[in-house]
């Protein structure tokens, strides 16, 4: 069966976060590509941040010509991946983000956009 057949969404991020950590707590760069990741700091984990959020958008500009999601919907599970790996190495995880978004739903995205000023 199926990692998504046995955990819920917030599971399935909860879970990732789990396993992020594991690996970043091993630091052995030889066998996880999240240890190498870290081992090679935080500035080559945001290339690869950049460079998911390209692949992206080409991803999202094709499926709107093609109708066809999946190239889009692969490059956006890279994204979140490299931005959790990203929060990581910054001592974070998804928990915060999700807190940031719940935070967000009892106000108008001008409300927030206008919050966002006064900081």
């Amino acid at each position: 069966m199926s990692v998504t057949n046995n955990l819920r969404n917030t599971d399935i991020l909860t879970e990732l976060c789990r396993i992020l950590e594991e690996r970043k707590a091993a630091g052995d760069d030889s066998k996880s590509y999240v240890a190498s990741l870290h081992q090679k700091g935080l500035n080559k984990i945001l290339e690869k941040v950049g460079e998911e959020a390209v692949e992206t958008v080409l991803a999202a500009k094709d499926a709107q010509t093609s109708g066809d999601n999946s190239d889009v919907i692969y490059e956006t599970a890279d994204l979140w991946f490299h931005s959790l790996v990203m929060l990581s190495h910054l001592g974070e995880d998804a928990s915060a983000v999700l807190n940031e978004l719940a935070r967000r739903f009892d106000m108008s995205g001008l409300e927030e956009k206008a919050s966002r000023n006064k900081h």
